[in-house]
Order: C-alpha cells, then sequence, then structure tokens
C-alpha cells in the first residue's frame, strides 16, 4: 500500500501517469476502509484538501487528478479520446496500483459522473457511492448551452468560460470575501492540458446521455447531494438520480451554488461522512 508505517499520506504517479495521494489514519488498522474523492471538470485533487479532516480519522481517503488535470499526464494515445469509460478504466487502474479491491467512491460534477460509469463497469469494487452536484438529464436547451460551451473551449480554449463559470459557481459576494477561491479555481484550469482539458468538456456535456437511462444501475449503497442554487446540477437533476437506483438517498444543501463545497466543506462532507459511516456500519 502507497503509505508509510506512519498512516502519513504517500504520494506518486502511477504507470499510466495517474498522480494522487494517500491519506490515512494512524489508529486504524490497515490505513481504514477505502475513500476514493473524484474532483471536477477543470479542478484538481487539491479541490478537497479542506475536507480531509471529514474522512482522515476512520478511513483511508484518496485523491487523485483526472488525465491531463492538475499533476496527471494526458490520456494515453492508446486510450484517445476521453469518455467516461476511460476516466472509469484510470480509476480502476489507480485501485489496481494501490492494491484495493474495493472502495467507497465520491465524485464530485464530472466526478459523480465518473463514478456511476464505475459503478456499471467494475460494480464488484463499489462499496458505495457518492454522487455530489453532478449533471443529469437537463432537457434540450439545457443540453445546448452546455455543448456550446464545449464548443467554445475548443475553439478558444480552456479560459474562454471562466468568467461566465465564477458567476454560477459561487454564491454572489463570495469571491469578493474569498479571492483565494477564485484564485485556486483559475489556477486549476490554466495548469490544465489544453487537449485534454477539451476532450473532457466534451465528456461533460455528452456523457449524460450514456447515465440517463443506461438499461442497468449502481446497485451499491448510493447517496446523493448538490446545491440548492446550483444551476448546471440542479436540485431536479440528483432528485432523478436518486430515484433510478434502488434504495439511494439524498440531501439538498441550502444556499449554494456549484462550488458549495469550497465555501462549505462542512454543508458538504459532513454529510457524506455520515453516510459513509453508516454503509459501515450496515451488516454485509
Amino acid at each position: 500500500m502507497a503509505q508509510d508505517n506512519n498512516g502519513r499520506p504517500a504520494s506518486g504517479r502511477t504507470d499510466d501517469g495517474t498522480a494522487f495521494d494517500v491519506h490515512g489514519p494512524t489508529a486504524v488498522p490497515d490505513g481504514g476502509p477505502p475513500v476514493v474523492l473524484i474532483h471536477g471538470l477543470g479542478l484538481s485533487r487539491s479541490l478537497w484538501d479542506d475536507h480531509l479532516g471529514f474522512f482522515t480519522d476512520r478511513y483511508q481517503t484518496i485523491t487523485y487528478d483526472l488525465y491531463g488535470h492538475g499533476d496527471s499526464h494526458p490520456v494515453p494515445d492508446a486510450m484517445r479520446p476521453a469518455s467516461l469509460a476511460v476516466y472509469a478504466t484510470q480509476l480502476a487502474r489507480l485501485l489496481d496500483e494501490l492494491d484495493i479491491q474495493r472502495a467507497h467512491v465520491v465524485g464530485f460534477s464530472i466526478g459523480g459522473m465518473i463514478n456511476r460509469r464505475f459503478a456499471l463497469d467494475h460494480g464488484d469494487r463499489v462499496e458505495s457511492l457518492v454522487i455530489m452536484s453532478s449533471p443529469h438529464d437537463r432537457g434540450d436547451e439545457g443540453q445546448q448551452a452546455v455543448e456550446d460551451r464545449a464548443a467554445s473551449v475548443r475553439e478558444q480554449g480552456a479560459m474562454s468560460t471562466m468568467d461566465a463559470a465564477l458567476v454560477r459557481w459561487f454564491t454572489p459576494g463570495h469571491l469578493s470575501n474569498h479571492p483565494e477561491h477564485e484564485e485556486a479555481v483559475r489556477a486549476w484550469r490554466m495548469a490544465a492540458d489544453p487537449e485534454s482539458y477539451a476532450q473532457a468538456t466534451w465528456v461533460l456535456a455528452n456523457g449524460v446521455r450514456e447515465l440517463i437511462d443506461p438499461g442497468r444501475q449502481p446497485s451499491a449503497p448510493t447517496f446523493v447531494l448538490t446545491g440548492a442554487n446550483d444551476t448546471g446540477s440542479t436540485a431536479a437533476m440528483s432528485e432523478a438520480i436518486a430515484a433510478a437506483i434502488d434504495g439511494a438517498t439524498q440531501v439538498i444543501v441550502d444556499g449554494y451554488q456549484h462550488l458549495g463545497l469550497m465555501e462549505s466543506p462542512q454543508a458538504f462532507s459532513a454529510p457524506v461522512r455520515d453516510f459513509l459511516d453508516a454503509v459501515e456500519r450496515s451488516p454485509t
């Protein structure tokens, strides 16, 4: 396991170029149950830095960068173009590298699409799913708007949609009081490999089509949550996701937009921790 004897975070890069960190508790044998946190489009594994404290007292917590994001290499040539299946394979390879057979998988935004695809392709490796602020059926008008943004990225570059995104993602006035959040989001997007980001943007736009009615649904315990004012991953979308997965539960977090998890880690990760603890207490 990529972890030292004292349970301190270990960092590395897999054979296919995926950068990762492992954070684990010292008091739990074998580092505790594994939890994987998947970041969103144009972000990085650093998104989760303020959330780790909700998990690492009990759980071995793995963060990683999607292909072409953060410190990870672009999608391997043999796997291009990017797709949800490609990102699901990336996660499977990471778990293989870390010698982890099963994990709780938490995905934010496109990460919540990736973990749904992972659960369909590698269901035997999923202890539970947390689908956080993730899109679903957008309707014709909403779908066209997201495809138009993807086309703008392809034609004009990754930063062409940045200013508008910040308005959608943060509550009014938040960035005036927390300019470090805007600085972080801009830096993460600028660090992304341009071609990888363009491909990932198209996956975010079109990947929902394969998740709306895939013919089957994940069987693992599932928790769905989003911000009440998230216009891209709406409460109605979260309700639809939860309704489609047998036994899924959901929470709508009042007062936040898409990057509410940056504004209030407590509001988003505390209920996730409660869900994971409940799953761990459940008889197998």
